[in-house]
């Protein structure tokens, strides 16, 4: 276990050692939960923690370190290799001579390649080591199904505004590990929106403290005048009278600078976030289709993407009972090509409305999915003679664009098979 010291982040030193000072997470470790009795009981199965940045997956595991009487290892699988996990197998297996047992903490196991869980699937599955990975991505994809399927997948919700803010409080009146010999000064509604604007993320929430703490003017007397066997940058104890450390709105909003909005364009919230956006337009809701919609812009997604997704529902989901939505949705893509960010926003907002708007019908995507059946099942059927081209005098020979009725000269009335023979009569409309 890593050992916190002076520069240790504010997030890690408030880390709390028990379950009874563990904020959130009430469905997993709450009273009377089979994984707090577990933990309380020393009898933990191999897990997985699942949920989004600074929900308490390291924290609970760090507790765990805390609470257990097994040999604990904890490292990152960005830094982690074969090498590092063969030394963790090595001392596990002494440690089962002495009747101990191994948790082994893979944090971001998800960064791991096949090849390395293989590794480390025939320890677990032994009982040689009990592995706590965690994740923010979704297991089912991440970890293999072996080792997927011998490990407890616990999912972990983003923290509610009222443990931010409790856990904030704790940082700043904690005198040992915290802020609390610090004159602080903040507002209860200035904590509320640190805890709002970190959208669940207690890390973030810390950081943005720390952030408005450290650039204080006022902080680098604490600095100076602080106790050597404190150890830990500013929790002096200075004889002076503390100056006042105010924290405003407008330092947290310098602190949180960029988006402070989740949204990974590679993992899964990044098609959670379009699979809203495309059922709300589907559900004609045009509201909730824009809030989706400035989700993803302000978190700084790839107009473009967004515009192709849209011409894919213009099709998909209006299709022929409105053919202006299509249109729509190429002139949007087009703005978005043009003119770029934040230009081309309200050209994606007017699309957007526009399809949520629209008479929807899926009978085209249906009919086109029925052709595309049949075209699977029955392979390469030869194109009737009469549909032909025939170019040349030997195709006219062979019968080819014999017969052929030209449409104009029946008023496009004409009573003519277009499908190959097997196919005769098909109907993919219903009408």
């Amino acid at each position: 276990m890593e050992n916190q010291n002076k520069d240790s982040p504010l997030a890690d030193r408030i880390r709390p050692h028990s379950l009874d000072d563990f904020f959130g997470q009430e469905e997993i470790v709450g009273k009377n939960k089979l994984l707090r009795q577990a933990i309380e009981s020393d009898r933990l199965p191999s897990m997985i923690f699942w949920g989004p940045p600074g929900s308490g997956k390291t924290t609970l595991a760090f507790i765990i370190a805390k609470q257990t009487k097994s040999e604990f290892y904890q490292t990152s699988a960005v830094s982690c290799g074969l090498k590092e996990l063969k030394q963790v197998i090595d001392e596990a297996k002494e440690n089962v001579k002495l009747g101990k047992k191994t948790i082994f903490f893979l944090d971001e196991i998800h960064r791991w390649n096949k090849r390395q869980q293989d590794a480390l699937l025939p320890f677990v599955e032994k009982g040689s080591i009990l592995l706590i990975g965690a994740t923010t991505e979704n297991p089912s994809f991440e970890v293999i199904s072996p080792l997927l399927s011998r490990c407890q997948v616990f999912v972990f919700q983003p923290l509610n505004r009222k443990h931010i803010s409790k856990i904030i409080n704790k940082a700043l009146k904690n005198k040992e590990r915290g802020f609390g010999n610090l004159n602080i000064k903040i507002e209860k509604k200035i904590i509320e929106m640190v805890a709002q604007m970190s959208n669940g993320d207690a890390r973030k929430a810390l950081n943005v403290i720390e952030y408005a703490v450290l650039t204080s003017p006022h902080f680098e007397y604490f600095q100076l005048s602080r106790l050597p066997e404190t150890g830990i940058t500013g929790q002096a104890r200075p004889k002076k009278k503390q100056n006042e450390i105010k924290i405003t709105a407008d330092i947290v909003k310098e602190a949180f600078q960029k988006s402070h909005l989740l949204y990974d364009k590679e993992g899964e919230e990044h098609y959670n976030i379009i699979s809203a956006l495309h059922k709300s337009m589907r559900g004609s809701d045009a509201d909730a289709s824009l809030y989706w919609l400035a989700r993803m812009i302000e978190a700084g997604e790839d107009p473009l993407y967004i515009a192709r997704r849209i011409i894919r529902f213009a099709s998909e989901d209006i299709g022929l009972a409105n053919s202006r939505a299509l249109e729509q949705a190429v002139a949007a893509y087009q703005a978005c090509h043009f003119i770029g960010v934040p230009e081309c926003n309200l050209a994606l907002a007017q699309a957007v409305v526009y399809m949520a708007k629209c008479k929807k019908s899926n009978e085209l995507c249906f009919a086109y999915e029925k052709a595309a059946d049949d075209v699977k099942e029955y392979g390469n059927l030869p194109v009737p003679l009469h549909l032909r081209n025939a170019p040349t005098r030997l195709m006219k020979d062979l019968g080819y664009g014999k017969d052929y009725k030209y449409s104009p000269d029946f008023n496009y009335q004409e009573k003519q098979e277009y499908f190959p023979e097997k196919l005769k009569r098909r109907k993919y409309f219903k009408n």
